[in-house]
């Protein structure tokens, strides 16, 4: 009896150690029982029926990153640019993540370079450069509602590079230096308005008040001076200025009573 006894308690107990199966704390056992699927296992120690009555499929529920291949496309605008991308994107449902796609991986990326595609051929240069924020939340929710079906679900969808032609960088670079000239310019032109604005009150001041007057004509004299240069100054008295500026004034106002004879 003994010895029909320990062969079969070998054999049970291999069959037992052989449907032990040990899942990681972010790993996930989707269990087949006759081909159906049955459920669930893990984290941790799990038991299976052996001999393939059971079977299980150990999915990694992490974050995966994948960096998309680069691609040449054209924008809405008729410029070809080539694009390169990351992609974020974890199993939300194990079980689908099997049963519904073949190889969740694999499909996910390639949509991704699909949607990546479309996506940049809808929209101007101009967009694709300056909006990336507006760009890549529309690249996550291209490809977001197929995924869900797969039991993934896709966290960040992000242009990482843009390369452009060598012609069109140096279009652009044309235009940022007409921008910057254009905006040197402005500074400049309001420079100088507020600079003649300035003079103008300070001219009108001097004029009402000759003391002031001389006493500008003397700094000027002073900063001539302290150039230890050759030039010569030569002082006019205001009042000779007052003097000319009213002789001009009488000689227009008796021109203006006395009009020349028409011949």
């Amino acid at each position: 009896m003994s010895v029909i006894i320990y062969p079969i308690a070998i054999i049970l107990i291999f069959l037992v150690l052989s449907g032990i199966r040990i899942s990681q704390e972010y790993q996930r056992g989707v269990v087949f029982r006759l081909g159906r699927y049955s459920g669930l296992r893990g984290p941790g120690l799990f038991w299976i029926m052996p001999l393939g009555i059971e079977r299980a499929v150990i999915i990694d529920i992490r974050t995966e990153t994948v960096s998309a291949e680069q691609q040449e496309t054209i924008t809405r605008d008729s410029v070809t640019i080539k694009v390169n991308a990351v992609l974020w994107y974890r199993i939300t449902d194990a079980a689908k993540s099997v049963i519904a796609v073949s190889n969740a991986s694999h499909a996910v990326y390639q949509l991704a370079l699909t949607g990546l595609r479309n996506i940049i051929g809808q929209h101007d240069l101009d967009e694709v450069l300056q909006e990336r924020d507006k760009i890549n939340g529309l690249l996550r929710e291209s490809i977001a509602g197929s995924t869900t079906r797969w039991g993934v679900e896709v966290e960040r969808f992000e242009m990482k590079d843009v390369e452009l032609p060598v012609a069109m960088q140096q279009v652009m670079a044309m235009q940022a230096e007409a921008i910057r000239e254009k905006r040197a310019r402005i500074i400049k032109a309001e420079a100088e308005l507020e600079a003649s604005e300035k003079l103008s009150e300070a001219s009108a001041r001097m004029a009402g008040n000759p003391a002031a007057l001389e006493l500008r004509r003397m700094q000027m004299v002073s900063e001539v001076g302290a150039e230890n240069n050759s030039t010569i100054v030569m002082m006019i008295p205001s009042d000779f200025v007052t003097l000319s500026k009213s002789l001009t004034e009488y000689l227009h106002e008796l021109a203006d009573k006395n009009p020349k004879p028409k011949i």
